[in-house]
C-alpha cells in the first residue's frame, strides 16, 4: 500500500511539473511580458514579479518616477543592469513621442516638433542601451470637434514617414500604437496609416482595447483590416461598459475582448513578435494587484490557444 501511494504522489508530482515545463514553453513561444510600471515604478520590484511568472520579456514606460527618456543614461544602465539579473528582455521602449496634439505648421510649431525630434534622439539611445530595436510611438492627439480631415491626415502621414526615415538610420523600428483621441486610434485608422507610409521600419502597437472602445469591433473587424506582417507589438487586457454605458478598463476575463481568438489570429498569421499585459485597470489594492489578477486570468486563456 505504502509504495501504490509513493507511486501515486510521483505520477501527481511528475504530471505537475509537466504541465509546468508546458505552461513556460507556452509563455515563452507567445513571448508574453508586462509594463513594468502597471506593477511597479521600481524596476526591481517589477522584475520580481516577472520572475515569480517565468515571464522574460517585459515593456518599460515609467520608472522611478518618470519616463524612461526622462532619465539619465546612468539611470538607464542601472534598470538594464536589473533586467539582466533577472533575465528578462525589453520587448519595446515605450515613448510619449508624437503623443502630443499636432503641431501648426508655424514657427511655433516648428519648434514643437524640434523637441520631438530631440525625444526621437533620446529614445533610440536608450533603446539602443537596452538591446531592443523596437520604440513605440504615436500619431499625435486631437480634441473633441477638431478636423480629421484628408489635409490634416497627410501631413501626420509625412510627419510619421520622416520620423520612420530617421530611426531607418540609426537600425530601429518605430511601433505606432493606436490609442484614445489619437488620429489613428481604430483598426480602419491603423489601416490607413500602413497603407500611406510603407516604410519597411513602420509599423503598429496593435491594441484592440484601445480600438474597441471607438465602438469599433477591434476583433475580428478592426484587425481583419490590418497587414500582420506590419504589427511589431501588441497589447493585452480587457474592457467593459459600466452601469451608465461608458467604457471602462477591467481585469481580463471580465470584459468583452475576445483575448484567446486576437492571439490565435496573431500566431496563426505568423506573428513572431510580444505581447504585453497593459493592465490600465484600477484595483483598490494597488498597481500590483490589479496586474495579478489579470495576468493570472491571461495565463488561463493562454494554456487554451
Amino acid at each position: 500500500m505504502a509504495n501504490l501511494q509513493r507511486r501515486g504522489f510521483l505520477a501527481a508530482t511528475g504530471a505537475a511539473a509537466l504541465a509546468k515545463l508546458a505552461r513556460a514553453a507556452r509563455i515563452d513561444q507567445i513571448r508574453l511580458g508586462v509594463t513594468t510600471d502597471e506593477i511597479d515604478d521600481d524596476v526591481e520590484a517589477a522584475m520580481k514579479f516577472h520572475r515569480e511568472f517565468g515571464l522574460h520579456w517585459c515593456e518599460i514606460r515609467n520608472m522611478w518616477g518618470k519616463y524612461n527618456t526622462a532619465h539619465t543614461l546612468d539611470k538607464i544602465h542601472e534598470a538594464k543592469a536589473l533586467l539582466d539579473k533577472y533575465q528578462v528582455k525589453l520587448s519595446i521602449l515605450g515613448t510619449g513621442f508624437f503623443k502630443i496634439p499636432l503641431p501648426p505648421d508655424t514657427p511655433a510649431g516648428r519648434a514643437v516638433l524640434d523637441n520631438q525630434w530631440s525625444l526621437l534622439e533620446a529614445a533610440m539611445e536608450r533603446a539602443k542601451i537596452f538591446g531592443t530595436d523596437k520604440i513605440r510611438t504615436f500619431a499625435f492627439t486631437y480634441k473633441d470637434g477638431e478636423s480629421l480631415d484628408a489635409k490634416t491626415y497627410g501631413r501626420i502621414y509625412e510627419l510619421t514617414a520622416e520620423a520612420a526615415r530617421r530611426a531607418k538610420a540609426r537600425g530601429f523600428r518605430l511601433a505606432v500604437e493606436n490609442v484614445g483621441s489619437s488620429y489613428v486610434w481604430t483598426g480602419a485608422q491603423a489601416s490607413e496609416l500602413l497603407k500611406n507610409v510603407k516604410a519597411s521600419n513602420l509599423g503598429l502597437t496593435w491594441d484592440p482595447n484601445n480600438a474597441g472602445q471607438t465602438g469599433e469591433v477591434s476583433y475580428p473587424e478592426g484587425y481583419s483590416k490590418l497587414d500582420p506582417a506590419r504589427i511589431f507589438h501588441v497589447h493585452l487586457r480587457d474592457f467593459r461598459k459600466d452601469a451608465n454605458g461608458k467604457w471602462e478598463w477591467c481585469a481580463v476575463g471580465e470584459g468583452i475582448m475576445d483575448n484567446a481568438g486576437q492571439i490565435r489570429s496573431l500566431m496563426k498569421a505568423g506573428y513572431k513578435g510580444n505581447f504585453t499585459l497593459e493592465t490600465h485597470y484600477k484595483s483598490p489594492k494597488g498597481r500590483e494587484h490589479a496586474s495579478r489578477t489579470s495576468l493570472t486570468a491571461l495565463l488561463k486563456v493562454i494554456e487554451k490557444v
